[in-house]
């Protein structure tokens, strides 16, 4: 009965926050949007918000009108089996995923086929040796301080998945630092660094090491076309309580919302990777 009660009030939320009307216009009709949420980790650290994610996910889009199918198992990368899918959602996903470079390959030609991906959180951390992958992610996990209070700042509020948020948002949760930063990505949110914890020595030289050239804003959520296919990246959402965050929620809803509408079809014919790590031809 506890478990009913907190996923009708999730509900309720979710639908005062996001008005139908609002919803309708990335994508023509969200009964044709089909999502596959991926939850595979490889060896190493697993988050434990990955089922909050996932139930996150699967409220909305009981709520919302599109299907997901959720599965942890890499042997649903296949061609045939990707083009029912509107865009890919990999949900604090890390280290290798995939088992074979036929999976990689198959995930590849999907995005050069015009397919969409949307990754939460520890995303930036997975498939660390592939460069392809890593470039599409935006770079690759580097370093973070520990979990503390932030301020994530918009510096793109005219874009889509930016509307409605707080120009200042404060919360508890996670400064990523990347490392092979890729030039293609563009930032509609930032961390404010000045507000980092550098009490500790260490920890404060670290900050330093990390950001790089990068002075008082880092990048926090980006998006990007990539090899023909529409990237949104979140490195928020450490916490599984962020999931029933409204404003959370709203973040990654109008993610979706933005690569579910640029996607129009997926279109096989427009992949031309022959494996899954060869040069992006630009």
């Amino acid at each position: 009965m506890r478990t009913l009660s907190k996923s009708w009030f999730f509900v309720l939320v979710l639908s005062f926050l996001l008005p139908t009307g609002l919803l309708a216009k990335p994508a023509s009709n969200w009964k044709n949007v089909t999502i596959l949420i991926f939850t595979r980790n490889g060896k190493g650290y697993v988050h434990d918000n990955i089922p909050s994610a996932v139930a996150a996910l699967q409220l909305m889009a009981q709520q919302q009108g599109f299907k997901v199918e959720v599965s942890d198992d890499p042997a649903v990368f296949t061609p045939e089996n990707l083009k029912k899918f509107t865009l890919l959602l990999f949900p604090s996903t890390n280290n290798e995923v995939f088992n074979t470079p036929e999976q990689r390959l198959a995930f590849r030609r999907y995005i050069q086929a015009g397919g969409g991906f949307v990754g939460l959180h520890s995303v930036i951390g997975t498939e660390r040796s592939w460069t392809w992958f890593k470039q599409m992610l935006g770079g690759s996990f580097l370093w973070h301080p520990k979990f503390q209070k932030l301020k994530i700042r918009v510096i793109d509020p005219s874009h889509p998945s930016a509307q409605g948020l707080p120009k200042v948002w404060e919360k508890q949760d996670e400064c990523y630092f990347m490392k092979e930063l890729y030039p293609g990505v563009r930032p509609f949110m930032a961390h404010d660094l000045s507000v980092l914890d550098r009490t500790d020595s260490t920890e404060s030289e670290k900050i330093k090491n990390a950001a790089g050239a990068y002075t008082n804003l880092y990048p926090a959520a980006w998006y990007q076309t990539y090899d023909g296919g529409y990237i949104w990246i979140t490195t928020l959402g450490h916490a599984k309580t962020d999931y029933q965050d409204p404003v959370f929620l709203r973040h990654i809803w109008q993610g979706i919302q933005y690569v579910a509408g640029q996607v129009k079809k997926i279109n096989p014919a427009n992949a031309y990777a022959t494996t899954h790590d060869e040069p992006v031809r630009y």
